[in-house]
């Protein structure tokens, strides 16, 4: 019996976006949470999530911090769905549908890369690539400041951060000599 438990557990578990009426998101997320513990279904369904960003608001005065709904009416929910689950979670109320399905067809799960977009980890294929990324400066380097408040500026590339990938160049400015930490889109060969 053990054993058949065990094996249950490993279904595998995609990321879906559900389409809800937008300002009752966490309403809708507790009912689906309540329904699926109801029925028994918690193999099916890993986590229930709404994106949201922490954002400061003013209020008589005061700093007030509050979560805001980053994604209005839409629910990420990580579930095998099969049987009665898309059944089970589109009959909740407020609920309009799954992301992506044709109508009468399947819900389409996220990529990997959205869903770590959407709970805002970097995508790991992108930090590979960029770290084989050759630097293009050397140090003692000549440079071109192509963007922000220096734009225009010369300078002489005094240290490179690889982890950063930020540039320490030497900028002229009224004659002295002034520090700036550029990133490596920020400067141009010259």
């Amino acid at each position: 019996m053990e054993e058949t438990k065990v094996e249950e557990t490993k279904v595998e578990k995609k990321w879906y976006v559900v389409r809800a009426v937008s300002g009752q998101e966490n309403k809708i997320k507790a009912y689906i949470e309540n329904e699926i513990s109801r029925l028994g279904l918690e193999d099916f369904v890993d986590q229930v999530l709404v994106p949201t960003e922490k954002v400061i608001q003013i209020r008589k005065g005061k700093k007030v911090q509050k979560e805001k709904v980053y994604f209005p009416g839409y629910i990420m929910v990580q579930a095998n769905l099969s049987g009665e689950i898309p059944h089970i979670i589109k009959s909740i109320t407020n609920v309009i549908g799954f992301l992506g399905e044709t109508k009468g067809g399947e819900p389409v799960p996220l990529r990997q890369s959205e869903v770590n977009r959407m709970l805002g980890k970097v995508d790991e294929l992108s930090l590979e690539a960029d770290q084989n990324v050759v630097i293009p400066f050397v140090k003692g380097e000549t440079v071109k400041v192509i963007d922000g408040p220096f734009n225009g500026f010369d300078g002489t590339v005094e240290n490179i951060n690889e982890e950063k990938r930020k540039l320490e160049v030497m900028v002229k400015i009224f004659g002295r000599k002034t520090p700036l930490e550029l990133s490596y889109m920020q400067v141009d060969k010259i």
